[in-house]
Parts: C-alpha cells; sequence; structure tokens
C-alpha cells in the first residue's frame, strides 16, 4: 500500500525525486488525487509551514520542501483535471508596483499551492490595474500583495482605491505582507487581512473565504 506518510517525509526533507516516486506508486496504486494531496503533499507542506512559523525552517529549507511537493503535484494535476476536484479557492499574488523583491510573493504562492490553491502569479512590479484585471478575468477570490520596501507601501493602498474604482472591491479579500507590513497599516489602507509570514497567508485566506 502507498506510504503517505513517507511522502509527506520526503516533502518536508525536500527530497524531490523521492516524492516524484511516491507520488507515482501511490497514482499506480489507485490511490485518489485528494488523499495523496491531502495525506502526503499538503501535510507535509503544512509541517513545513510549522517549522518555517518557529523558526526551525529557513527560508532555503521552505523554498527545497516546496520544489519537492511541486514535483509530486506535476503528477497528480492532470489527475485533479479528470476527477473534477475544485481548489479551495484562487489567489492573484504579485509584488507591488515598483517593488522588485520576488522571493517572499514566491514563498507565499507556493505555500499557497501547497495548501489547496488555484495561483495567479502576476509577479513584481505589478500596477493596481492588473491587480484589477485579475479580479475581472481570472474570478479571483483573494488578492495577496507583497512590498518589501517601506516608499512601495503605499501602492497597497493604491491598489485597492483601483479595486473600489472599478467596482469590484466587494468581490474580493486583500491580503496584505512584506517586512514593513503591519496590522495598523493593514486596517489603515482598509485590507481585509495580514499575514506576517507565509505559512499564516494561507491560513488567514482560509480563514477570510471560509473555505
Amino acid at each position: 500500500m502507498a506510504d503517505l506518510q513517507a511522502l509527506a517525509d520526503s516533502v518536508i526533507a525536500g527530497k524531490r525525486d523521492d516524492v516524484a516516486q511516491l507520488t507515482q506508486t501511490a497514482v499506480d496504486e489507485g490511490v485518489s488525487a485528494e488523499d495523496i494531496i491531502n495525506e502526503g503533499l499538503i501535510a507535509g507542506m503544512a509541517v513545513v509551514g510549522e517549522k518555517f512559523k518557529n523558526n526551525e525552517f529557513y527560508v532555503p529549507e521552505v523554498l527545497i520542501a516546496a520544489r519537492a511537493m511541486h514535483a509530486g503535484m506535476d503528477i497528480i494535476k492532470p489527475l485533479l483535471v479528470e476527477s473534477g476536484i475544485e481548489p479551495k479557492g484562487t489567489v492573484a499574488i504579485g509584488t507591488v508596483k515598483g517593488d522588485l523583491h520576488d522571493i517572499g510573493k514566491n514563498l507565499v504562492a507556493m505555500m499557497f499551492e501547497g495548501g489547496g490553491y488555484e495561483v495567479v502569479d502576476l509577479e513584481v512590479d505589478v500596477p493596481p490595474e492588473k491587480y484589477v484585471e485579475a479580479v475581472q478575468s481570472s474570478g479571483v477570490d483573494v488578492i495577496a500583495l507583497s512590498a518589501l520596501l517601506t516608499t512601495t507601501m503605499p501602492a497597497m493602498k493604491d491598489t485597492i482605491d483601483a479595486l473600489v474604482e472599478a467596482g469590484v472591491r466587494d468581490s474580493v479579500k486583500v491580503l496584505i505582507g512584506g517586512a514593513p507590513v503591519t496590522q495598523n497599516y493593514a486596517d489603515e489602507i482598509g485590507a481585509d487581512g495580514y499575514a506576517p509570514d507565509a505559512a499564516s497567508a494561507v491560513d488567514k485566506a482560509t480563514e477570510l473565504i471560509g473555505a
């Protein structure tokens, strides 16, 4: 029988080849895509997220674990489409206009994928209208804004203002994060939530959309 605990452990250890092999074995043995994801890949990433929150893991370990998880997800994705399993929600993520930092944003995007979300990555230096476009065209549930510089934080407010102007603010939850960002700032600009780190971002989004 496929060992989903071993799969989770391989994700935590960042063993990409083992993850691919164990995922394929589970598929061959007829384990459902949902079980492989929830009990193997996501279970592993959940532990990684906890370790990251507790400073037992740092960014490199998280990125290696996420890369390993992707090796499994690549095998599972086609099966998900076939079995019609819906993602928990869709998140459009990007670093705001004027900011070119992407490590934190990439980390959050990987955590969202590991948490069962569909991710639309808008990359870096994203102008407010691009977020508006994502909401209008991709049926996004959550917009995740990242800023690493105090000078680019005002672009978060500009983005929220643009959503209001376009008449789509009520149809989406706005989550903000990044080194200089605080809960107070989130309250001040009217964001729906603030996340201090990548693992918390997924928890917060799930809470906001009730997934």
